[in-house]
Parts: C-alpha cells; sequence; structure tokens
C-alpha cells in the first residue's frame, strides 16, 4: 500500500478546483430545525485550518480539509453547487423560468439553506423541477426544503428508485442507522482526536427527511428529457454506487454529472453500515460507457460529493483512473480467490497498480481497497470461506469464554494484549482484547485497555469511516451506548400498502406467533384496493386481493392515513372493524420493537 510520505502533498490541484468558482460562503453559523435543534453546523471543521496533528493521518486529514469548503459555487455558466452544507452537493441548474434542482441534501433545513443561499446571489428563481440521481438519502432526504409537500413540481429519478430507497432505508434500516452512527462517527466530538469527516463530507445532517415518488422515470441509456428548457442526456447505471443511479449530461453547458459514481476518492464496494454488495465490473463498466459517450463533449465533470475537474484531458483521466480502479480491484479479486485464496487473504496482499495508488482521487477514505476487495469476495463466494471449521463456529461471546480459558483467563489475556500493543501489533491486540471483552463485560479495565487501542488505529487510519468507527468504539466502551438523532421516520408517508406490510413481516417475533392463526382483510377507501394478510406458522403473508378477498377473521375498512395512525398507537376510532376485533390485538402482540441501541463493541 502506498504510504502517506510517497504522496505528492505539494500538489495543490485539488485545493485550486475546491476553491474554484466561490460565489459566496454560508451567510451563517449553524441551520436549525422549527424546534431549535442544530441540523448543521458549519463551525463544526473551523480546526482543519490547523496543521496536521499526530492524531489525524495527514492524507485523511488533507481530504477533510477539502471537503470542509462550504458556499455557493459556479461550476460553470448556469450550473451551481451548494458544498459543505451537508454531506452530499445540491445542484442548481438554471432553466429557462426557474431553476432544476439536483439531489436536495439530507435534510430540508440544510437544503433551504442553501437554496436561500443561490437565490440571494441568483435571484429568487423558483424551483421548476427536482431530479434525484440515486436512492440513498442524502440525495433526497432535504426534498421538502427546496418544495412543498403536495407539490406537482417533477421529480425525476432513475428506474426502481422507490423500490430500492425503501428497501435499503426501511426494512434493515434500524440496524443500519445504528451501525451508520460507528461509520459516520455520530456520538462523538468534531477535533483532532475525534470526528474529521467522513471522506465523502463531514457528516450528514440531523434535520428533517422524507421520500417522495418520482413522477418521470428513467427508463434507459440515451433518453432525453428537455426540462425548463435545459437538455438532460441520461445514463442509467443500475447496480454501480446505489441499486438505482443514473449520470447525466448536459451537452448544451457541456457539463457531465456523475452522480456518486465518480467522485474524489474511492468508494464502498460494501458500506460499513450495511447494504447491498455492489458490482465493481458493471461499476467500472459503466464508468467506461459514460466516458465513451460524454468525455469529450465535457469541459466539466462534478458529482453529488465533492468538487468539479474541469478540462476535457483532465475529465478523461480522471474518469478513466475512476474506471480502472473499480476495474482493478473486480478482476484481482477474482482471479486470486480463483486461486483458493479467501477474502481476508486477498486483502492483506492487495495492492494497487502504482498510478492508481497514488492518485489523490483513488484513495480510501471513504472506501477502502481492504473492506473493498472482502466485498467482491462476499458477492460472488459468500460468508464461508471453504475451510469446514468455518461453518459452525461458536458466536461472540461462547468463542470469547473459550479462547480467554485457553489463554489462562482475563488476566493473562490483557497481558498478552499489552505485549502485541508494545510490539506494535494493535490489529491483533484488538483481537485478544475483544476477546476479553466479551468473556468478561464487567471488567471495566479490559473496556479501557481496548478502547485505548481502538483509539491508536483510529488515530493511524488513512480511511475516514475506519477512524470514526475505532474511534466510537472506543467512546462506547467508556461511556455505554447513547442513542443519536438519526432516524428514517420522514420516510413512513412514502411507502405502499405492501410496504408496510412488508415491515410488519420483518417485526414478526417468528417463535411468539408459532401457535397463532389469524386472517385479516383490509379495504382502503382512498386508494379502492383492498389487501389480505394472514398469520401462519410465524409468518404474515400478505397481498393486494382482486375481486373478492374471502373469509377471514376480521375485515378492516379504512384510508392509509389511518393505517398510519393505527401503527402508531391511536386506536381503532374511525376504522370499520367487521368480525373479531380482538384480532388486532393478537397481531400486534406478536411484533417485535426494532432496538436502535443494540450492542456493538461489547455483548
Amino acid at each position: 500500500m502506498t504510504r502517506h510520505d510517497q504522496l505528492d502533498y505539494s500538489d495543490r490541484t485539488d485545493f485550486e478546483d475546491a476553491d474554484r468558482g466561490l460565489v459566496a460562503p454560508p451567510g451563517t453559523d449553524t441551520v436549525t430545525t422549527a424546534d431549535g435543534r442544530v441540523a448543521w453546523d458549519f463551525r463544526a471543521t473551523d480546526f482543519l485550518a490547523g496543521e496536521c496533528p499526530d492524531t489525524v493521518h495527514p492524507s485523511l486529514w488533507r481530504q477533510s480539509q477539502l471537503t470542509a469548503r462550504a458556499g455557493l459555487f459556479e461550476v460553470t455558466e448556469g450550473v451551481y453547487q451548494i458544498r459543505g452544507f451537508d454531506l452530499s452537493n445540491m445542484t442548481l441548474i438554471e432553466g429557462e423560468r426557474g431553476v432544476v434542482v439536483v439531489d436536495p441534501l439530507v435534510s430540508a433545513e440544510c437544503a433551504a439553506a442553501g437554496l436561500a443561499l443561490y437565490r440571494e446571489h441568483r435571484g429568487e428563481r423558483p424551483v421548476t423541477a427536482v431530479v434525484i440521481t440515486h436512492s440513498h438519502a442524502d440525495h433526497f432526504g432535504g426534498v421538502h426544503g427546496v418544495i412543498e409537500p403536495g407539490s406537482d413540481v417533477p421529480i425525476v429519478a432513475p428506474a426502481g428508485y422507490m423500490e430500492h430507497s425503501v428497501a435499503e432505508n426501511v426494512y434493515a434500516g434500524t440496524a443500519m442507522l445504528r451501525r451508520g452512527g460507528y461509520y459516520g462517527g455520530a456520538p462523538i466530538e468534531a477535533g483532532p482526536t475525534g470526528k474529521v469527516g467522513m471522506g465523502l463530507g463531514y457528516a450528514a445532517s440531523e434535520g428533517t427527511t422524507a421520500l417522495i415518488p418520482a413522477t418521470l422515470d428513467v427508463t434507459r441509456t440515451g433518453q432525453e428529457e428537455r426540462i425548463d428548457g435545459v437538455l438532460f442526456r441520461f445514463q442509467l447505471t443500475p447496480g454501480t454506487e446505489a441499486p438505482s443511479e443514473l449520470n447525466f449530461f448536459l451537452p448544451e453547458r457541456r457539463a457531465l454529472c456523475m452522480a456518486e459514481n465518480a467522485t474524489h476518492n474511492l468508494h464502498n464496494i460494501l458500506t460499513l453500515r450495511g447494504a447491498l454488495v455492489r458490482d465493481a465490473h458493471v461499476w467500472s463498466r459503466y464508468l467506461g460507457e459514460a466516458i465513451d459517450l460524454f468525455a469529450a463533449d465535457s469541459d466539466v465533470v462534478f458529482a453529488s460529493h465533492h468538487w468539479p475537474t474541469w478540462g476535457t484531458e483532465r475529465l478523461t483521466r480522471f474518469l478513466s483512473e475512476q474506471r480502472d480502479l473499480y476495474g482493478y480491484l473486480h478482476d484481482q479479486t477474482l482471479r486470486l480467490l480463483n486461486q483458493g485464496l479467501t477474502g481476508a487473504e486477498i486483502a492483506e496482499q492487495f495492492e494497487l497498480p502504482p498510478a492508481l495508488a497514488s492518485a489523490w482521487h483513488a484513495r480510501g477514505y471513504y472506501g477502502s481497497v481492504s473492506h473493498n476487495v472482502k466485498a467482491v469476495y462476499q458477492r460472488y463466494m459468500g460468508w464461508y470461506d471453504g475451510n469446514p471449521a468455518s461453518l459452525w463456529e461458536h458466536p461472540p461471546t461462547a468463542s470469547a469464554t473459550r479462547y480467554v480459558d485457553c489463554l489462562g483467563g482475563v488476566d493473562a489475556t490483557l497481558a498478552k494484549a499489552e505485549e502485541y500493543t508494545a510490539a506494535g501489533d494493535l490489529r491483533f491486540a484488538v483481537q485478544l482484547l475483544k476477546h476479553a471483552v466479551y468473556a468478561a463485560p464487567d471488567r471495566a479495565d479490559a473496556k479501557e485497555q481496548l478502547a485505548q487501542a481502538f483509539e491508536q488505529l483510529g488515530y493511524g487510519a488513512e480511511n475516514a469511516t475506519w477512524r470514526n468507527c475505532y474511534l466510537v468504539g472506543a467512546h462506547e466502551l467508556r461511556h455505554g451506548v447513547k442513542p443519536f438523532a438519526l432516524s428514517a421516520g420522514g420516510f413512513a408517508g412514502a411507502l405502499s400498502v405492501d410496504e408496510v406490510f412488508d415491515s410488519l413481516a420483518i417485526r414478526v417475533d417468528g417463535p411468539k406467533a408459532w401457535g397463532e392463526r389469524l386472517s385479516t382483510v383490509w379495504k382502503f377507501t382512498d386508494l379502492g384496493t383492498t389487501h389480505r394478510a394472514s398469520l401462519n406458522n410465524g409468518v404474515l403473508v400478505h397481498g393486494e386481493v382482486t375481486g373478492e378477498a374471502g373469509p377471514a377473521d376480521l375485515a378492516v375498512t379504512l384510508t392509509k392515513p389511518q393505517l398510519f395512525g393505527l401503527l402508531a398507537g391511536k386506536g381503532t376510532d374511525g376504522l370499520g372493524l367487521d368480525g373479531d376485533a380482538a384480532v388486532l390485538g393478537r397481531l400486534f402482540a406478536v411484533l417485535d420493537e426494532p432496538d436502535p441501541a443494540f450492542a456493538v463493541v461489547t455483548p
């Protein structure tokens, strides 16, 4: 792996690009919610103006300085970006009647603040359309900061956007948000010994989120739409950075948007918060297609994170290196797994070609070579490494007690871990200390020793999300689990009835429901649809009914908002109930409540 002292720190090109086109910095120190909470604090990154301390990897410090730049920037004539107001960028494309907003950030408050800064300097242009490049919340969550709920402003998104937004943010949402707090560094303070960013940006804002459906789907590459007089030429890129994603080209402005498919760092093949494993092969192929389709006709390439790259030659080289980065990760991992190496073994010996390893935009600030290689292996081979000893391992606490017993007890394990720490092998020290903590979770000295080792690993990490994971782990070992402000609650209203029942099905406590047999029919007067849901063998089977619903233990007549009210515990007032009303109580009695504060570094 390229050491940081082999990188060209005298190269200031990225800083020049990140500062280019600045129209105005933010006009306020903070962005707040209606109830007074701070959604975004521009002062949080002030410390990055100083010299790199010995508690942060110099390469990561450099990246964090770049992503901390905030304000309104001109990309090219008629194309502007709001950067540093959230984890992502919001792009504003001026049309004939107003402005088209692309990717309205995580939260409404930050998107509204960005739009206000734009209007202060470019005039009171109305929002004439919203383009959402992909199905991740930092690119659609703030939509109600740029348009009112119920607005008839067109929403353009790639095919599958709603389906994948729900699947990723709702079905496994609790666990993803919990782990997202680790890789985002949610509970740790900003500063040289704490959070310095996420590689893609500083952090995700903590305001109000929403999910609304598209009114215009992009279904194919080459599809053209004239939106507020501006010609958009789309490239559909499913299975890349998101299951549903698109790039677009503005031929009249010679500007190319790469969404999140080409940013100034190595991205994730499998994000540490959890997600479907992405396809590095198709990612590389789509980058090659974008070069073939658009590069020669482009003067600037920009994305939904980071800063643009100007000049046809420079942007072509940037995209080509990004293409080769994901292609190399894919192809070499497959080559080595076909030689019998496991994911961990491949990751340990994997090196990028020197031209890629020394390119700043290919460094692992958000994704890493190590966990991306393991993700490629997982995509093809799954969790099993092929060794039968791995088939039926004990879970963590049971394994830990046995390892600690073999080492001679907790004290002996701590002493041995100290030896490895002193020898500089923090990687193995934390493995030993994890066993000590799981075997003896009440031992404060074991937790503190592990916390100190996590801190040292965090301070040395070039990858921002690795740093955050290590430092959040240390924080929780010392202070326990403290829930932080992360929520996907604003997405609930966008769920279809099928998706609502899917969400209930994954909450059924199977063993508790083994003996239950019940059937329900749900007649939605506002939708004109009927759904049937039956609980048998611990499985909630449901679906829309065409024709007669057939007999059921209970038939409920209601509206979709009333369904949400019922699930929120508001009771059955106003609902039509025909049959055994006790069935609802029996159904709700077997539903589990997700735990948003489950333990991660302790049993």
